[in-house]
């Protein structure tokens, strides 16, 4: 048994299995959830990596020890596990560690309809009810044993999935298009194919194998050396475009026709304006350290911009209380309404495919139209005192003339053509970085200033 402490983190729980996450902490953890959430029935998925099958096994003899049935759905990817929580109206549990390496794994808990599972909304006493357990020794030890055991069935989903993705955006009139998809030997590898199936696409596939050891490169779309292999195959193949998945298929990359990386911001912007068309007026979510173009895009085309804290769960909560219908992040994560205001990589790619199939232009031409100013992507930095750190920007910059502070998450700086937000990792001793500004050079400057304070 490892520090529940230490695996429970804000919106999951991950950890190194064995030493910290094993399958005696995975079936504590199954009867907890039922006690917990009430759960008659849950269903259950799990990704490719060698040690997600067993745990699952293991959360499913917790879980029925309650009493609660399970639905096995077997290998998916984590908006699979979205679209088996929506359409059973079923609380559900994902075995997955997304990007991490290789050594971790952990679990992603939502309660019916895809509704999240965080530390404020129930992962907490979860976490708690799962150390009573472990304490007691046994599963059956601690008082909370079910007399009724619960059954296991089986159920795929993946057909279903894709045919719900492709009612949602239909891609069967689009002009043909080369697309290459770098899968990272994850999930994408388990859907994509079927997802693309019939549609008017020549598909390039690489590191579609499900591996968990990742051997070509991590599963991790954000980190620029993960999309050279895409990037070169996208040249060297003549594609309109190329599309990287995360670990679990939840995040999608894009690049263009040149080998280019796009922003999410500019993606967020794009399908911000596709969904307008099809709900006039509506709100659309974005973080707040997404591209200031977001909100003044999302007005110009009608709708309703509200911004939010980093993190998904604030996503999530924001929308359904605004009834949003669509929320983007900078981290390749894009939420929609009519998916149970859950993520989606994979529908996100078809909005992206469907605006680049509906005309003739290239994509790089296309994303042009939602792309404003300069950014400097998430910059990390190691810092022990990272309070005294920030309070070192604030006092850098207070002084000077049109400059405002914002802290609705970290420290945000807005100046005349810029800003940047300083904000604290929630598990690291890191400050992350996010500058923009009207051109590269201006970015540059506060972001090496900002820089040279927080390293002091």
């Amino acid at each position: 048994m490892g520090d529940l402490a230490k695996i429970f983190k804000a919106y999951d729980v991950r950890g190194v299995v064995p030493d910290e996450f094993d399958e005696e902490t995975a079936e504590a953890v199954g009867a907890a959830f039922v006690e917990v959430t009430g759960a008659r029935t849950a269903v259950v998925a799990h990704d490719m990596r060698a040690s997600s099958g067993p745990l699952a096994e293991a959360f499913t003899r917790g879980a029925t020890s309650r009493g609660a049935d399970v639905v096995n759905t077997g290998l998916g990817s984590t908006d699979l596990l979205y679209y088996a929580s929506g359409s059973l109206a079923l609380p559900g549990v994902m075995f997955t560690a997304s990007h991490n390496p290789a050594r971790y794994n952990g679990m992603k808990m939502c309660r019916a309809g895809a509704v999240p599972i965080g530390s404020d909304t129930g992962l907490t006493q979860i976490r708690d009810r799962a150390a009573e357990i472990l304490k007691a020794g046994s599963i059956g030890d601690d008082g909370g044993a079910d007399s009724a055991v619960g059954t296991v069935s089986t159920r795929d989903l993946l057909r279903g999935y894709a045919d719900h993705l492709r009612a949602l955006v239909d891609l069967s009139g689009i002009r043909r298009l080369r697309v290459v998809v770098d899968a990272g030997n994850g999930m994408g590898g388990h859907t994509v194919p079927v997802v693309f199936e019939g549609l008017p696409v020549e598909l390039t596939a690489l590191y579609f194998e499900l591996d968990g050891d990742f051997p070509n490169h991590e599963a991790n779309p954000i980190e620029p050396e993960n999309l050279r292999d895409l990037q070169k195959a996208v040249l060297d193949v003549g594609a309109d475009i190329g599309l990287a998945f995360d670990g679990d298929a939840d995040r999608c990359w894009v690049i263009d026709e040149r080998g280019e990386s796009v922003s999410p911001s500019t993606i967020t912007a794009l399908v911000a304006a596709r969904e307008l068309v099809k709900h006039p007026g509506a709100t659309i979510i974005h973080n707040l350290i997404t591209s200031r173009g977001v909100p003044e895009i999302v007005a110009e085309h009608g709708g309703r911009p509200v911004r939010t804290r980093v993190g998904h769960s604030f996503i999530k909560a924001e929308m359904a209380r605004t009834d949003a219908v669509f929320g983007g992040e900078h981290s390749a994560h894009y939420y929609f309404r009519d998916f149970w205001f859950a993520d989606s990589g994979m529908l996100a790619a078809m909005h992206v495919l469907a605006a680049l199939g509906e005309q003739d232009r290239s994509l790089s031409e296309i994303l042009a139209d939602y792309t404003r100013y300069a950014a400097s992507g998430e910059i990390n930095s190691t810092v022990a005192d990272q309070v005294g750190a920030t309070e070192r920007v604030r006092e850098t910059f207070a002084a000077r003339d049109d400059v405002t502070f914002d802290e609705l998450d970290g420290l945000t700086v807005s100046g005349p053509g810029w800003w940047f937000n300083l904000r604290p990792s929630n598990t690291e001793p890191l400050l992350r970085l996010n500058a923009e500004a009207a051109d590269e050079i201006q970015m540059a400057a506060i972001r090496d200033e900002v820089l040279a304070v927080v390293r002091s």
